[in-house]
């Protein structure tokens, strides 16, 4: 039987919102398997600052969005998650840290209490497959009445953030949706469409997650830039995620990482019998990290990326995992994974940005925060 050698290229996934990224002009490139925008025509310090001074749009339609129900869905989910769903008031939201046996972490992801028997996860793009596949082999182990759906294609999601959030969002859907608490999940209307609206973000500043059918979509991000929420893009989001001190799966945190030396501590409660990380997260808390996650600051100049080395005198003691140039702070700033007893603030460290070293100082984030 003759063999097809051919190689073929997987077409990359798009959101309901890929027209209408394309018709505004925005640059579009490949990100975990989806065509997404990284910027519009204004720049991306445009749009920076349009969220930390009024507000901003973004799709994030590409997140994945897991839906759980069924009587033991909050016991299940006791099992797989850092902390507790069982202890959430309905409408409330948690941000966990979903760990391996090991403590590693495959994902950090928000779970929603929508009403009795009924959950929804959000975790990222770049982690769905293996997100879904941790969680339907643990299910399947179990005699659990609970049942996990996808529903990221039936359902758009568009991020509005900055300090106008609040406002845009009762002006676009005539209700109070600061009545919506922070953490928290409720619904809206916005033209015609009853939609969820989940007061969480990515920014450091306040906002929404605002969860629509996909066919609404469109019409709604339409109404919202009407109302002067900038568009913004992928490295709008990474600049401003990171001068909020928050963590980027694949870059500041992986499998190989627990979340004590993330930093991630604060979002597990591993004394639970049930729990599967238990035993490993307990005693990685006992014995402490020798490297922690931390920030810095740089005072000369060039831009720290990921990879670049963190010394103290003529030793390297850590490695940057993210970095970027803060338009609000208007200075270099980044995270770096160094050994624990370097991380205290003030530390002044040198980083090797292309042979050449740059001076700063250790900076525990967030370098900036509002929301």
């Amino acid at each position: 039987m003759p063999t097809d050698n051919r190689h073929y290229i997987m077409p990359t996934l798009r959101t309901p919102l890929y027209d209408t990224h394309v018709d505004i002009g925005a640059r579009i490139v490949p990100f975990a398997g989806w065509d997404m925008p990284v910027q519009y025509p204004d720049g991306v310090i445009h749009e920076v600052n349009a969220v930390r001074t009024a507000a901003g749009i973004f799709d994030v339609s590409h997140m994945a969005r897991i839906e759980i129900t069924g009587t033991d869905a909050a016991h299940f989910l006791d099992i797989v998650l850092s902390q507790p769903a069982s202890k959430l008031r309905r409408g409330q939201a948690k941000y966990h840290v979903i760990c391996d046996a090991n403590g590693g972490i495959i994902d950090d992801a928000i779970v929603y209490y929508l009403e009795p028997c009924r959950f929804l996860l959000v975790a990222n793009a770049g982690n769905a497959e293996d997100v879904k596949g941790w969680l339907a082999g643990n299910l399947a182990d179990s005699s659990l009445d609970a049942e996990l759906r996808d529903i990221s294609g039936d359902i758009a999601m568009i991020a509005l953030q900055g300090p106008r959030a609040v406002g845009i969002a009762s002006e676009v859907s005539g209700e109070d949706a600061g009545a919506i608490r922070r953490f928290h999940a409720g619904e809206l209307t916005i033209d015609g469409e009853r939609i969820l609206a989940a007061r969480t973000g990515y920014t450091g500043e306040d906002g929404f997650e605002i969860m629509c059918d996909a066919g609404k979509a469109m019409a709604i991000w339409g109404l919202l830039m009407e109302h002067r929420a900038a568009p913004c893009g992928l490295a709008a989001r990474d600049v401003l995620r990171l001068e909020a001190g928050m963590l980027l799966h694949g870059s500041d945190m992986a499998r190989e990482n627990n979340p004590y030396e993330v930093g991630l501590g604060w979002t597990v409660t591993p004394d639970r019998a049930a729990y599967i990380a238990r035993d490993a997260l307990m005693t990685i808390r006992d014995a402490g990290t020798p490297r922690v996650l931390t920030g810095f600051k740089l005072e000369g100049r060039g831009i720290a990326r990921q990879g670049h080395g963190v010394y103290v005198g003529d030793a390297q003691v850590g490695v940057v995992t993210s970095g970027t140039f803060s338009p609000t702070l208007k200075a270099a700033i980044g995270l770096a994974m160094v050994e624990s007893a370097h991380a205290m603030p003030d530390r002044r460290i040198g980083v090797d940005i292309r042979g050449r070293m740059v001076e700063g100082a250790i900076m525990r984030p967030p370098f900036y925060w509002r929301g």
